[in-house]
């Protein structure tokens, strides 16, 4: 292991000069972290509070036929019962609610069923009760007639001509272009780019590889289960607590699903105990809300850990195939992918990520892709860090390292030949600006990790390279300058990952001023502007941009104030280093504060960004591992992930970044999936029989931070959160096959699955 494994080694930016920028202060929220302060969702005490519980449907398909909640409604201690019946109806209108448009029957479906259940724990009513033990007891009393209806759990079977009909009205819409299909199917979307003539390409091509690919449905493993407290006031106003990632996404999906005033819904955030993606949709906050308004008491619901697994988004299962053509040389001429997704219950998957990223990372001038979102009998599929990338990566990897077996080429130098770079056209449109993918390809080569011999029977050593695009949106900020020198910053992104310290070195880095002189606060959705989403790699970037302009407009405003004491024009004020000037004249920050109040009073600054195109995340990973060909099992031995931040405002917080991303992934590679009965019901809605790596199961993970800056943002910024999970499973698969001579070409590559493979071959291990 590498001797930097205390703290990442950074491949630093020649031009860097920054002061605060690239240190470790510690974070402004560490302290009611550690102590057990920080208020999370289920830490919300209110006057009245009492508690709530859903009731899960156990068919995975079926109609509706009856529901009658009166004897529930009698039980002693009760205090409201709801069905979708207490909803608006809302026909199919579209909204767009922080991550794409949203059909919001559909949402609002998923949180109470309707007319149908299409999932084995998809929730048909709830109970208010004086406790959550009354609570479930009532649920026990609720009558439910179901109809049950032929279900289909796999993507390619729902796929096919007759397969059952979730959405009997599903036409599948075209993209691009927004055409709609002829007759209804369970294919909600299809997207289709081409690039060149790939069909001539692949007939001159020198080698060609094609390989088909399925993974299978994983969690996202949030330790915090869902929680969200709701009290609608008699004077109309409702107020969420709420475990979220995005604070005003999930008060724009409560107002649109019970139709009511959006100025009338006030979301607080809480601290999140994990989320990944997993905590941006709704689950129970308008059900909290109608409770609320039935029995006039503030409400709680914290769903159960099997209610987390049934009933909240997964990442979906994937079949893929991938063909891939090279001319002597190594060049990539031409590329194909066909991915099939399931979006589970409702249309809207992550096919869209998936298409964009498949072949993001090699620079192809033939190539085409298909993918489609395909409705199936399980839980509405969502955002799980990178969504849709780790599954093309898996599938896209795995061809890379077979050609470069066939070429008798090191892996890494096929990669370097192909890397995009900038100006690099992907398939589906976006020309690269400046990326770091071939910085961090050779840091990568030149790895102590890679060099290093690898010895002993079944170990093998495997490298992937993965991609996230990162995106914008929307962020806004406030920041109050006090007399003693300090700021108190407000934004809207909740804190997932250390990003109010992230944010608040960016400001102190503009001022001049130390990370700890900022006191940032995440602020609810009536104390701050619009900000999208904590996700999508987007907060340090976005957010951080509406701190850095808040810095320029407090520099502004006091440039005027020294003018006022010096009698001169506020254009002829110069700021550097915290430092403010005008010929003899100089005063610190900090002094300047203390004399505002003479000067017109105390200063409060405002910006709101709306940054437009990618980020761009790449990363390389090298991976070593044993295989024990008696058990199958696969026991890592060493693990390194390389990433281009840009620029690494809190190594720390990189560096967990990537350990924590590939984690997942090493979780995800090797032994998580959604297991399913012949109805449609999930075997292992535990965290005893859902397996995620432990301490016990992953080494110490080296991280290698380069920095290659980022051209749309003044520091070089590059969201670093989700890229880390999208290329350990081909790493490791590489590895396995490394190891064992198998190609293996479903996730996961479990105990099961790789015996298996090695019975089957016969001779593959040595």
């Amino acid at each position: 292991m590498s001797e930097n494994f205390n703290h990442a080694q950074i491949i630093k930016d020649p031009d860097d000069n920054y002061k605060i920028l690239g240190t470790r202060p510690v974070r402004h929220d560490g302290v009611d972290k550690v102590t057990g302060r920080a208020i999370y969702g289920n830490d919300v005490q209110l006057q009245g509070l009492v508690e709530g519980a859903i009731l899960r449907s156990p068919e995975a398909h079926a109609r509706i036929l009856s529901i009658d909640t009166s004897e529930a409604e009698a039980h002693p201690g009760v205090l409201a019962v709801t069905t979708s019946a207490d909803f608006p109806d809302l026909g199919d209108k579209i909204a767009n609610l922080g991550e794409g448009p949203v059909n919001l029957a559909h949402l609002a479906a998923n949180c109470l069923a309707k007319d149908k259940v299409l999932y084995k724990g998809h929730a048909v009513a709830a109970v208010a009760a004086q406790n959550a033990h009354i609570a479930r007891e009532a649920l026990d009393l609720i009558k439910v007639e179901y109809e049950p209806l032929p279900i289909v759990t796999d993507v390619l079977e729902a796929m096919k001509d007759g397969a059952p009909l979730l959405h009997e009205g599903l036409l599948t819409n075209l993209v691009p272009g927004g055409e709609k299909a002829e007759a209804p199917s369970n294919i909600s979307d299809h997207h289709h780019f081409k690039r060149g003539d790939t069909e001539a390409a692949f007939e001159a091509a020198h080698i060609v590889v094609e390989r088909e690919f399925t993974t299978q449905t994983v969690h996202q493993g949030y330790i915090e289960p869902h929680v969200a407290t709701a009290h609608w006031n008699q004077d109309g106003q409702l107020t969420v607590w709420a475990s979220t990632q995005g604070s005003f996404s999930a008060r724009e999906q409560t107002s649109e699903v019970l139709q009511i005033p959006i100025s009338k819904v006030k979301v607080i955030p809480c601290e999140i105990g994990g989320g990944f993606g997993g905590k941006i949709p709704i689950y129970l906050e308008p059900v909290a809300a109608v409770l609320s308004r039935k029995c006039g008491r503030p409400v709680k619901i914290q769903m159960t850990r099997d209610g987390v697994f049934e009933g909240t988004g997964p990442t979906p299962a994937s079949f893929m195939r991938i063909k891939l053509g090279v001319d002597e040389a190594g060049k990539m001429t031409a590329g194909e992918a066909w991915l099939a997704y399931d979006t589970g219950a409702f249309p809207g998957g992550v096919i869209g990520p998936g298409v964009m990223c498949v072949f993001s990372c090699y620079d192809i001038e033939h190539a085409h892709i298909d993918g489609y979102d395909v409705c199936v009998n399980k839980p509405w599929t969502k955002a799980y860090r990178a969504p849709g990338s780790t599954h093309v990566a898996y599938a896209v990897e795995s061809v890379v390292d077979e050609l470069a077996e066939k070429l008798e080429m090191d892996p890494i130098d096929l990669r370097l030949l192909n890397a995009a770079r900038e100006g690099t056209k992907r398939v589906d449109g976006p020309v690269y600006p400046r990326i770091g993918l071939i910085e961090t390809l050779e840091a990568a080569k030149n790895h102590d990790h890679y060099k290093s011999p690898l010895e002993g029977p079944n170990r093998g050593r495997g490298v992937a390279a993965g991609f996230w695009f990162n995106i914008g949106l929307k962020s806004a900020a406030t920041a109050h300058v006090n007399a003693d020198g300090t700021v108190t910053l407000l934004e809207g992104s909740t804190d997932i990952g250390g990003t109010r310290t992230s944010i608040s070195m960016q400001l102190a880095e503009t001022l001049g001023i130390a990370a700890e002189d900022i006191n940032p606060k995440v602020a609810d959705t009536d104390s701050v502007g619009y900000t999208d989403i904590t996700g999508g790699s987007r907060v340090t970037f976005a957010t951080g941009l509406a701190a850095v302009e808040v810095g320029k407009d407090i520099i502004s405003q006091m440039k005027e104030r020294a003018a006022k004491l010096w009698e001169c024009e506020a254009a002829d004020v110069e700021f550097s280093d915290g430092i403010f000037s005008q010929g003899d004249n100089s005063i610190s920050f900090k002094e300047l504060c203390a004399k505002l109040s003479r000067t017109g009073g105390l200063i409060t600054a405002r910006a709101s960004v709306d940054p437009q195109g990618f980020t761009n995340g790449f990363g390389v990973h090298i991976c070593d591992l044993e295989v024990d060909v008696e058990t199958g099992k696969v026991q890592i031995l060493r693990y390194t992930a390389l990433q281009d931040a840009g620029k690494a405002i809190h190594p720390s917080y990189v560096e967990g970044q990537l350990q924590g991303g590939s984690v997942q992934g090493i979780g995800w590679a090797l032994n998580e999936e959604y297991l399913f009965d012949e109805k449609g019901h999930m075997l292992n809605p535990t965290m005893l029989d859902y397996r995620m790596p432990t301490a016990l199961d992953v080494p110490m993970i080296d991280t290698v931070i380069i920095e290659v800056p980022n051209p749309s943002h003044p520091f070089g910024v590059r969201g670093v959160g989700e890229t880390p999970i999208v290329p350990p499973p081909g790493a490791i698969a590489n590895a396995v096959k490394s190891a064992t001579g198998i190609r293996m070409t479903e996730l996961p590559m479990s105990p099961p699955r790789v015996h298996s493979a090695i019975t089957e071959d016969g001779n593959g291990a040595s």
